[in-house]
């Protein structure tokens, strides 16, 4: 097996759920990360935490390149150069397509999009320079759409493609890129759409064994570290996600939407209504 150590991986979206827990795994292992969040508090905190060595906490914003390339900037000046790319940043909307609000859809495509590309630009340089590797989160949002957030199934399956572009790109240069898929994990993301929302529950519980159950972060840290180390060109978390995606176009088939319209007439108003009353088409933290 591959050794992390004393790789330096940078990890958007890096102070809380999945990419803090991910930066706490990596640093275990003997490697060096570069966090960046638009939340200061917990991330000084964690990096302050894994300690000044091993970690380089950085307020940036994905949505903003020169932000992003000062993050770099200021990772390479202290650990010398970057080995791996963690685009991890993201978060989800509420609501039918009729409902959301624009201003909640065009910040998501913003973050979700925009902020892996403007994270694989900034780090690219070194990443060729030390032939490195880039994972982007995906998600089985990606193949398994679903009502009410037909933002985040657009914005997974978006940079799935960009990183299937992208590994053409730059093969020749030593760089590898893979793709997470990852089920429902049980992030500040998932939490909060469970706490603002009783119809995302009944959504997901709705859903037919396996795609009603939630995996826990350690789960999804395991499979990502193992990723990173191996520069795997798939990563799923949990391993059936894999099935799932080779059967995409018969979950986008007329067979596949059968379960999923039947709940549709009372899930999805049910959801609008609930967005309304809440004023807001996403978490608290991410509202515009």
């Amino acid at each position: 097996m591959p050794s992390l150590t004393n790789k330096v991986v940078l990890i958007t979206g890096g102070a809380r759920g999945i990419g803090a827990a991910t930066a706490q795994a990596i640093v275990a292992a003997g490697g060096k990360v570069i966090l960046t969040d638009v939340d200061q508090e917990p991330l000084d905190k964690l990096a302050a935490e894994l300690g000044s060595e091993a970690a380089l906490g950085i307020v940036a914003d994905v949505t903003d390149l020169p932000s992003m390339e000062a993050a770099v900037a200021a990772g390479v000046a202290k650990f010398g150069g970057i080995d791996v790319a963690l685009a991890n940043a993201g978060i989800a909307t509420y609501g039918s397509v009729q409902n959301v609000d624009p201003a909640a859809f065009r910040r998501l495509i913003d973050i979700n999009i925009n902020g892996v590309f403007h994270t694989v630009r900034a780090a690219l340089p070194s990443l060729i320079e030390r032939k490195g590797y880039i994972l982007v989160v995906s998600s089985l949002a990606a193949f398994a759409p679903a009502p009410g957030l037909a933002p985040y199934n657009a914005s997974k399956a978006g940079v799935e493609h960009f990183a299937n572009a992208l590994r053409l790109e730059v093969h020749h240069q030593g760089v590898d890129v893979g793709v997470a898929h990852m089920s429902w994990i049980d992030t500040p993301l998932v939490q909060d759409a469970k706490s603002d929302l009783k119809s995302f529950g009944q959504l997901i519980e709705g859903l037919p064994t396996p795609l009603n159950k939630t995996t826990s972060v350690e789960a999804c840290v395991k499979a990502f570290v193992k990723g990173i180390e191996t520069r795997k060109r798939r990563v799923y978390c949990p391993s059936w996600v894999g099935m799932i995606r080779a059967r995409r176009n018969l979950i986008a088939s007329s067979i596949g939407d059968r379960t999923t319209l039947k709940r549709v007439p009372t899930l999805l108003p049910q959801m609008d209504e609930e967005v309304r009353r809440l004023g807001r088409s996403s978490s608290a933290r991410n509202k515009v």
